[in-house]
């Protein structure tokens, strides 16, 4: 069975438990795939990478909750009224 990788670098999980920093430091700032008999088994990811996905993430669910709520009827409020 094949398994796609989607990183350009990998690392085994020994090799990941003998130096986490060292395998985290080589990629220089890009995720590393960590295999488990040769099958992805999580992804590494830099701090500052996971905060843009999780921005990212934040951004597609809000898009999907406005443009849900597009066609509404919506209520006017005057501002001086609040």
């Amino acid at each position: 069975m094949t398994t796609r990788i989607l990183t350009e670098a990998a690392a085994s999980i020994s090799e990941l438990k003998a130096n986490p920093m060292k395998i985290a430091m080589s990629a220089y700032g890009e995720p590393i795939a960590v295999l488990n008999r040769n099958e992805p088994a999580f992804y590494c990811v830099p701090a500052e990478t996971y905060e843009l996905m999780m921005d990212h993430i934040e951004d597609l669910e809000l898009l999907a909750l406005a443009t849900q709520r597009k066609d509404e009827v919506s209520i006017k409020v005057n501002l001086n009224d609040l």
